[in-house]
């Protein structure tokens, strides 16, 4: 079953098509990654389905409903209740504590419940960590924070923007566990990268130039 369908898409700037009638879907618990060249439109793609801007032309169905045409207000409800998102720049407050930064993902969504946030650490390994500041987290534990963040609230489609990018490799196969244990439990993943390894952990991976689908690529050793 479909989770998004992506119609003719395109996003025009000016002079500029971003986004060039682009169509793809993703299923419901897959797993996919999407890749290309820096200009190829890869996070004008994110910003559509985050709901964070609307294409020019063509539709957007997300769980069946078309949010190509929804109003700014609608699109923010819809991001808060249904996606989780993941910066490869973490956006935490600096000055609010892991647990806190989780907890105003809560407020956003309906009430701030610390044992759920402190849950939700534990799930990512630094519970242990809960009472510290941004500045005390090494960037490895900053991007797990933030992939707790997007989990509290339960969304259906988790979407990463480059989550490994400013990771070493410890850190970043530490992310990569992750999202393979939330693909075990039925998490829908999309995820934006430049990293040929991170794509390869993916289900599928498609691949942007010029604003459009060059190519999508099976992984035949993807492991579940």
């Amino acid at each position: 079953m479909k989770l998004l369908e992506i119609k003719n898409v395109s996003k025009i700037y000016g002079d500029l098509k971003a986004l060039d009638n682009v169509s793809l879907h993703v299923d419901k618990g897959e797993w996919v990654a999407i890749m290309g060249p820096s200009g190829s439109g890869k996070s004008t793609m994110m910003n559509i389905i985050g709901c964070m801007d609307k294409p020019t032309s063509g539709e957007v169905l997300l769980d069946g409903k078309d949010i190509s045409k929804e109003s700014g207000k609608a699109l923010t409800e819809i991001r808060r209740d249904k996606i989780g998102l993941i910066f490869q720049q973490f956006h935490m407050v600096n000055y609010l504590t892991a647990v806190e930064n989780i907890m105003v993902s809560q407020y956003y969504h309906s009430l701030p419940d610390e044992k759920e946030a402190l849950d939700a650490l534990e799930r990512v390994g630094l519970r242990e960590r809960a009472k510290h500041l941004p500045s005390q987290l090494s960037g490895g534990e900053q991007q797990r924070v933030c992939v707790a963040r997007a989990l509290i609230n339960h969304p259906e489609l988790i979407l990463a923007d480059e989550p490994t990018g400013n990771l070493d490799e410890a850190n970043e196969n530490i992310v990569l566990d992750l999202f393979r244990q939330l693909h075990r439990e039925g998490t829908t993943l999309i995820v934006v990268t430049h990293d040929p390894e991170v794509a390869e952990a993916a289900q599928r991976t498609i691949v942007l130039e010029h604003g459009k689908v060059a190519r999508e690529i099976i992984n035949e050793n993807f492991v579940e």
